[in-house]
């Protein structure tokens, strides 16, 4: 049976056998919590089974699953910027052990350093460097020009710099 007279079930099953990780992993780097990841994607395949007739071109499913997941991570984002604003502050957690702190200390760095970017820069390069889309994948993922993904990348790329930097 050729892949766009699949109904919705056959087709969200292929897609979902297939890419289901890959997209959990870009929301959880986009989230920073893989539960919350999950849900998000749980909820984008929810989504397109109940628009499966809707779709205009079946072979663009991954993509729009993509962009709904990446538009999902956004809206939990602002949602939790105003669940912080009214958290209390805590105190950071520390490392149990000294070896796993050392292990872990630059991935924290440029993690800390990925969470001062702004949110389009910091999307861009999740997509790019993790997500390996090319440009013209991530200006549709995103519904943005090639151009403004370039301006983003190379912007995002100057702030890190210098952070990192400034860390050393």
């Amino acid at each position: 049976m050729a892949p766009e007279s699949w109904n919705a079930d056959e087709a969200l099953t292929a897609i979902y056998s297939a890419h289901y990780s890959s997209l959990v992993r870009l929301g959880a780097l986009l989230l920073r919590d893989s539960g919350t990841a999950e849900e998000v994607v749980q909820d984008a395949f929810v989504a397109m089974h109940g628009r499966w007739q809707r779709l205009r071109d079946p072979d663009k499913a991954l993509a729009y699953l993509r962009t709904t997941v990446v538009n999902r991570c956004r809206s939990r984002q602002r949602h939790l910027v105003v669940v912080d604003k009214h958290m209390p502050k805590s105190l950071p957690d520390e490392p149990s052990a000294e070896h796993a702190a050392m292990a872990t200390a630059t991935t924290d760095t440029v993690i800390a350093a990925m969470r001062t970017l702004p949110e389009k820069q910091r999307t861009v390069m999740v997509l790019r460097y993790y997500g390996e889309l090319s440009e013209a994948e991530i200006a549709e993922t995103m519904g943005i020009s090639r151009g403004a993904v370039k301006s983003h990348a190379s912007r995002a790329t100057k702030s890190l710099r210098l952070v990192l930097e400034q860390v050393r």
